[in-house]
C-alpha cells in the first residue's frame, strides 16, 4: 500500500474516533476510490485488521 493511503486511512481512523464522521469520508473516499484491485485488496486487509480503529473500544484500538 502506498504510504501516502495508509495516512489517509489513518487520519480518517482518527477522525471517525472524533465523530468527525464526514471529514473521515471524504479523506479515505478518493484513495480507496485511486485504488487499482492489488492495493484495494490491502485496503480491504488494512480495514479489516483496524475495524476497531473506526467502530470498537478505543482501548483495543491499534
Amino acid at each position: 500500500m502506498r504510504p501516502s493511503t495508509l495516512r489517509a486511512l489513518k487520519r480518517a481512523a482518527e477522525l471517525t474516533g472524533q465523530n468527525r464522521l464526514t471529514e473521515a469520508v471524504l479523506i479515505a473516499e478518493p484513495v480507496i476510490l485511486a485504488a487499482d484491485s492489488y492495493e484495494g485488496d490491502e485496503i480491504l486487509r488494512w480495514f479489516a485488521e483496524h475495524v476497531t480503529d473506526f467502530a470498537g473500544d478505543k482501548k483495543e484500538a491499534r
